[in-house]
């Protein structure tokens, strides 16, 4: 194997996924291994990990696996950016917009979420301070 191709234990390692995730995205079709060994491993790119990336990054944001799939073919069309008129490519930019739009309110509601979070902690934490230590501690 060349340095251009990884296995899918050192894409695992890099995306912070799961084997089983890989695999699961591959069987959505949201990422297809670049190639394969003459063992049938799946082999993939830089291009591979950075799709996977794309997926892992819109997850927790509560994006579904059509909106991620659709995401990546509007980059992909994007990124080869031949045989698109200018309308075309100006509503793919537009799908891009959305994508942005509703991946900012997310991290909007979740700064929000974070920050209750946060005060709760510090509330309980001031209550144990308050009652002295711990038992046992």
């Amino acid at each position: 194997m060349d340095g251009r191709h990884m296995q899918i234990g050192e894409v695992a390692t890099r995306t912070g996924l799961s084997l089983r995730t890989i695999r699961h995205y591959e069987e959505t079709g949201l990422v297809v291994p670049s190639a394969r060994s003459q063992g049938g491993f799946r082999l993939y790119t830089e291009t591979d990990v950075q799709r996977l990336m794309v997926i892992r990054r819109m997850k927790p944001l509560g994006f579904t696996l059509e909106q991620m799939r659709d995401l990546l073919e509007v980059t992909d069309r994007l990124d080869a950016g031949t045989g698109l008129t200018g309308g075309e490519r100006e509503a793919l930019l537009e799908r891009v917009r959305t994508y942005e739009r509703a991946a900012t309110e997310q991290v909007d509601t979740l700064r929000v979420q974070l920050s209750r979070a946060e005060e709760f902690a510090d509330t309980l934490r001031a209550r144990l301070e308050e009652n002295g230590p711990l038992a046992g501690a």
